[in-house]
């Protein structure tokens, strides 16, 4: 029995005896076959630009069925930029993105593209179709006034322009003053 614990075939053998432990582990432990998504609320970075963006904001009402909103980001920079990422119900990529920076400049850069393959007509507003082969990026671009709307992605012209159909305008939030405190009154004496 020692001999078989010692030298070349012990570690073999113990080795041998790991790796089963391993393999039976991995067996018995269930595996998730789901893909995760992560869900993003922006409702609150919503509210924020009804209220600050210089313009008047688009959002989905309702988002599309199936559709997860996966990503939500907002550059104050020189201009009010909002990009807001869905995974589309064919598992693909869709993204709204608006800004009030210099429409040509922003529609070019979300494009990735300055070419102009088509148009079509969507909830009474036309949109540019535009497609980068070599990234097989799908984009329609909306010039309004004071707002540049893109909606991009790998998803089809279909599900684009679901998204784009989906967009209803936001009606701005007031600001509402901070109370101001009341001044002292003076002590009578």
């Amino acid at each position: 029995m020692r001999q078989f614990t010692q030298g070349f075939y012990g570690y073999v053998f113990a080795m041998l005896v790991c790796l089963a432990i391993v393999g039976v582990f991995l067996l018995i432990t269930p595996q998730s076959r789901t893909e995760h998504i992560p869900k993003v609320d922006y409702s609150i970075t919503l509210s924020n630009l009804r209220r600050d963006a210089p313009y008047e904001v688009r959002a989905p009402e309702p988002v599309p069925a199936g559709w997860t909103p996966n990503s939500s980001e907002v550059d104050k920079n020189a201009h009010v930029t909002w990009r807001l990422g869905f995974a589309t119900a064919k598992k693909s990529h869709a993204m709204l993105a608006q800004s009030d920076e210099p429409a040509a400049q922003f529609a070019d850069r979300i494009a990735n593209s300055d070419k102009v393959v088509g148009s079509r007509q969507i909830n009474g507003l036309t949109w540019q179709e535009r497609y980068r082969e070599d990234k097989k990026q799908r984009t329609l671009v909306s010039l309004q006034p004071g707002v540049t709307l893109v909606v991009t992605g790998l998803a089809s012209w279909d599900e684009l322009s679901q998204l784009a159909a989906s967009l209803k305008a936001q009606p701005k939030t007031a600001v509402t003053p901070a109370p101001t405190e009341a001044a002292p009154s003076p002590i009578p004496s």
